[in-house]
């Protein structure tokens, strides 16, 4: 008795951990997008982009500081030197000195701000291009989230249809068995069944495609494989409107991240523009310096009596050999081998370049716009037109069935209109998913993040 309770009890425990396990392992379109977009490499590789363009707004603030750098020398030297009393004679000595210089840049034709705010819209250009990466990961998520969820409609519609042919099939082997139907008729109808079983495996492996698809999108191994939220779709209805391609547009342009990306390295070339003419002006910098020595050589002497009294202290000799300045220095340029003039061209250049490229981000935003909207609106239209034919044909299939059954029709002709109905509900659902899929985007590029 002890025994069976205790298998029951860790029967009940392992059904609760593997029911948990499977609700683990149920991954909504978000869970989806924030795996993607913590673990995709195309966009580690883009923030470490963005981290090294911080770097360089950072340095370009720094270049703006003074520089301080310390020198330290130390020197044997032999044979004949000058002594403290300015005398030549053959010694050896050994010497320390050390120095302490520092420059700062008071004005160089606004160089150093300029390339701060050129550093600046790079940046930006380069968090605009982040953000365009994980949009185009997203949309991408969500079309084989979808097509998992039409993979899997296609298979409940194929096993729906086998389960009603196997209805049919139970039905005329009665049928046959009486002797009020030739047994041509079971086998047409267990043939039409086969092939229906065909479908059925074709669709679960569309079903396990799909899914592959989103592991593999998500760089994800099969190992760790989980299947997906069917969430609530919206009803798609004859009167449902669809925002204006153009409106859609009119919004994009001032929200999508491509076209920022495109604008901000615009203006960054203007920067670099105003950077290279500012090598025409002078450069105007502060400097200072600190220096002192000590030698073995330098000698406490009496000048009266001409006797030395052994050498001079390290601490006096750092204190009574230092000096210390600082200056001005200006630096004119006066020909430079046109340089500057031939740069300043280049700048130009590229801000007609960039200028191009900005025009082309708007032009191909416009027609991924309008083939959107294009084929949301085809997609919608043979929805309901589609929808309408499958209601019809459900109906001719009801009348079939029930002429078949009475013998009225032979076995040919149900298949036919068996299948017919079959089709045309593979297209309704195509065209549910490609309407929902194509609205999203539409809704995507109109700044409304994407959600089932």
């Amino acid at each position: 008795m002890m025994k069976n309770l205790l298998t029951l009890f860790l029967g009940i425990v392992l059904s609760a951990g593997a029911v948990n396990l499977q609700a683990q392992n149920v991954w909504d379109l978000q869970s989806c997008f924030d795996y993607a977009i913590e673990n995709n490499l195309q966009v580690k590789r883009q923030e470490i982009n963005t981290r090294y363009n911080e770097t360089l707004v950072k340095q370009a603030k720094d270049d703006k500081l003074p520089n301080l750098n310390g020198q330290v020398n130390n020197n044997y030297n032999y044979g004949r030197s000058l002594t403290n009393e300015n005398v030549y004679t053959n010694s050896n000595s050994v010497g320390i000195s050390g120095s302490l210089s520092t420059n700062m840049t008071l004005f160089n034709g606004m160089i150093l701000t300029n390339t701060v705010k050129m550093r600046e819209l790079d940046l930006q250009a380069t968090m605009a291009d982040l953000q365009k990466t994980k949009d185009d990961i997203m949309l991408g998520i969500a079309a084989e989230y979808l097509e998992i969820l039409f993979a899997q409609e296609v298979q409940l519609v194929a096993e729906a249809t086998i389960e009603v042919t196997k209805q049919q099939i139970e039905r005329t082997r009665q049928l046959v068995d009486a002797g009020s139907e030739a047994r041509g008729a079971l086998l047409e109808i267990e043939a039409q069944l086969a092939r229906e079983e065909l479908d059925l495996v074709n669709a679960q492996n569309r079903v396990q495609l799909a899914y592959l698809n989103l592991y593999q999108f998500l760089e994800l191994p099969m190992a760790e494989s989980f299947t997906i939220e069917k969430p609530s779709l919206p009803e798609i209805k004859a009167n449902l409107t669809m925002i204006n391609a153009y409106d859609v547009f009119s919004t994009a342009i001032n929200v999508r991240p491509e076209i920022k990306a495109a604008q901000l390295r615009v203006e960054s070339a203007m920067k670099q523009l105003e950077i290279t003419k500012g090598n025409r002006y002078p450069t105007l910098s502060l400097g200072g310096n600190y220096y002192t020595d000590y030698s073995d050589a330098n000698k406490i002497y009496d000048f009266s009596t001409g006797q030395s009294f052994g050498k001079v202290p390290f601490g006096d000799q750092i204190k009574n050999n230092r000096r210390y300045g600082f200056g001005f220095s200006l630096n004119i340029p006066i020909f430079n081998r046109f340089q500057v003039k031939n740069n300043i061209s280049n700048s130009e250049l590229q801000i007609a370049d960039y200028e191009y490229q900005l025009q082309q981000s708007r032009n191909v935003l416009r027609r991924d716009i309008e083939q959107v909207y294009t084929n949301a609106l085809a997609a919608f239209n043979r929805y309901i037109s589609t929808d309408k034919a499958v209601a019809s044909m459900k109906e001719a299939f009801r009348y079939t069935e029930e002429k078949f059954n009475v013998g009225m029709i032979n076995s040919v002709e149900y298949n036919q209109s068996k299948t017919n109905l079959t089709n045309a509900q593979s297209d309704l659902i195509q065209a549910k998913y490609e309407y929902i899929f194509r609205t999203k985007i539409l809704d995507f590029y109109n700044g409304v993040p994407i959600t089932l």
